[in-house]
């Protein structure tokens, strides 16, 4: 949590940023507070094979998984209740339904489908969830997937509105290897993947002087 000392610098907020595609009009989702800590697991995804030189073989980039505690608390919002009506009146339904919505496809399709389905007609659109950026800096935004949220609504106001929301988040990166060119996610993924070789290089040309005499080759 940002410090109130006023001299303390601006911390940059994290966020969510999810598109329903071809629409461009995103729902944003920023974090009222930053997770203290962010769990990134890293897994290999192994080339098939076990023969001579496939050891160092990869199926393309490893599964990456980011987990989290995003929390949201009403209680600023309500302490000046004439500028925050919405608040008042909904507690914090609209946070939550935003972070819903990352794992529902768009209940306009889904309302379509169902009545083409009806009607008796076989083929219907692909029901897909939304686009979703999670942008954590200028040096990390990642496409990514909803894979598991658990919220908990821990007070509730006189009309049984959540005010104070815990919400733990397991999100999936996802890769050239899961996207097709012609969704900007992949181009979104191949930027940051070209951005970590070259803060690998980075550390790298810091670190070399410390270790140089040590290199077998």
């Amino acid at each position: 949590m940002p410090s109130a000392f006023p001299g303390s610098p601006k911390i940059r907020k994290g966020g969510l940023v999810a598109y329903r595609l071809p629409s461009l009009l995103p729902t944003i989702i920023v974090f009222q507070y930053n997770p203290d800590e962010v769990s990134r697991s890293i897994q290999m995804r192994g080339a098939q094979g076990g023969g001579r030189g496939d050891a160092q073989r990869t199926a393309g980039a490893p599964d990456e998984t980011l987990t989290f505690t995003v929390e949201i608390d009403a209680a600023d919002q309500l302490e000046a209740p004439a500028q925050n009506a919405d608040t008042v009146a909904m507690g914090l339904h609209p946070a939550i339904a935003a972070l819903e919505t990352l794992a529902y496809p768009s209940f306009a399709l889904v309302a379509a489908n169902e009545a083409l389905a009806l009607g008796g007609i076989a083929f219907v659109a692909a029901e897909q969830a939304p686009l979703t950026l999670l942008i954590w800096g200028r040096h990390r935004v990642l496409p990514v997937r909803l894979e598991s949220l658990t919220i908990k609504e821990q007070a509730f106001d006189v009309a049984l509105n959540p005010i104070r929301v815990s919400a733990d988040m397991s999100l999936k990166v996802l890769t050239y290897r899961d996207l097709e060119t012609t969704n900007p996610g992949y181009w979104v993924y191949m930027a940051g993947f070209a951005q970590k070789e070259v803060l690998a290089a980075a550390n790298t040309l810091t670190s070399a002087s410390a270790i140089a005499d040590l290199l077998p080759i």
